[in-house]
């Protein structure tokens, strides 16, 4: 029997406006992925975000637009063959394709995706608490993170005057509470002068990671502040993806033991699916580099497929996928963590299921 391929547009508003740098969001669009077939369910999204370095909303429909028809004549092994076969720039879509089929292969198969990705994986992630921008950030809030389990929040900066980032930031780790750090995130603020002036003003308060420092990213300026660093810093957006080349000399195809950073930051809708970022994050780690996986504040449909990647690597700092509290409405339960962590399902497939018609 072939399968049957639906796509489903929506809109879904933000509880508050997402704000970075890069711009400000107060509501994600895209398209709900579900594949039928014997039976089963799978589902993907696709909801691009040109600003973290994805397609447009109009690639993205053009390519989608012919699944529906080849999903008609092909099983969901070949659609997944077929997926392989097109290297189309569209890594949103190819995301929300790839993560329905695998949600529906690892139900036929009887496993959790997860463990369709990696024989040893784990049941919990950990992650970190999102608390948006320094500006609205306050001592009370980073208490409130580490009483709900929270070992890690994140912070947007590079969105105000420098120095006054940095005392903002020095008096807010010097109230934190114990067993919590910052990561910082500056989307590429900063250039080289200011962001050696802002990791050195951060050294010893137990800065968890930063990440994205530079307006430029060049490797020989990395390295440098890396090397400067008490802290690992992190490439994210400056990765290449397939729609944009990325930060330039930095090339995901092969090992990783040049890469001039600790950390790396991989959003699997930006990097064309889940198997194309497990490639990525392996081989990172082999060659002694942190993996965090993080998401575009997807709906509930992209962050278990996401979640259940992360679970495939174990040993691996906080990730940051605690985001569905930023969506004031979603496509079905979210993974909302317990403790600091997202608890993943025992049942085969990804974990995510769509709310009933009209609910």
């Amino acid at each position: 029997m072939d399968a049957r391929l639906d796509l489903c547009p929506y809109r879904l508003a933000l509880a508050r406006p997402w704000a970075s740098r890069r711009g400000r969001l107060t509501d994600r669009r895209g398209w709900l992925v579900r594949i039928e077939h014997d039976g089963r369910s799978g589902f993907g999204d696709c909801a691009p975000l040109p600003e973290a370095g994805t397609e447009t909303h109009a690639q993205a429909a053009a390519w989608l637009a012919h699944w529906p028809r080849l999903a008609a004549s092909r099983t969901p092994a070949a659609l997944l063959d077929e997926l392989d076969g097109d290297a189309a720039p569209v890594p949103c879509a190819r995301y929300g394709i790839e993560c329905a089929l695998l949600d529906l292969l690892s139900q036929t198969a009887g496993v959790t995706l997860r463990a369709w990705l990696a024989p040893h994986a784990l049941d919990r992630i950990p992650v970190n608490a999102a608390l948006g921008r320094l500006s609205d950030a306050s001592a009370e809030a980073a208490r409130a993170a580490r009483q709900a389990g929270f070992e890690v929040v994140k912070l947007k900066v590079g969105l105000g005057e420098a120095d006054a980032e940095l005392a903002r930031l020095r008096g807010l780790a010097a109230g934190l509470p114990d067993g919590i750090r910052l990561r910082l995130d500056a989307n590429g603020a900063w250039d080289m002068p200011t962001a050696v002036r802002i990791v050195e003003g951060l050294a010893g308060l137990g800065i968890e990671a930063l990440e994205e420092p530079l307006k430029r990213p060049r490797v020989a300026d990395l390295r440098a502040l890396q090397k400067a660093a008490d802290f690992p810093l992190a490439l994210d957006e400056s990765l290449p993806t397939p729609d944009r080349k990325g930060a330039p000399d930095i090339d995901l195809s092969g090992g990783l033991a040049q890469f001039p950073l600790k950390r790396l930051v991989l959003k699997p809708a930006a990097l064309g699916g889940l198997r194309p970022s497990l490639r990525t994050a392996l081989r990172a780690i082999a060659a002694g580099r942190e993996v965090v996986i993080t998401s575009l504040v997807e709906s509930a449909a992209g962050i278990w497929p996401a979640a259940q990647l992360a679970a495939a690597l174990p040993g691996q700092p906080a990730h940051g996928l605690a985001t569905s509290s930023w969506l004031g409405e979603d496509l079905g339960q979210p993974p909302f963590p317990q403790r600091g962590r997202i608890e993943l399902p025992s049942r085969p497939g990804s974990g995510f299921r769509a709310w009933p018609a009209g609910g």
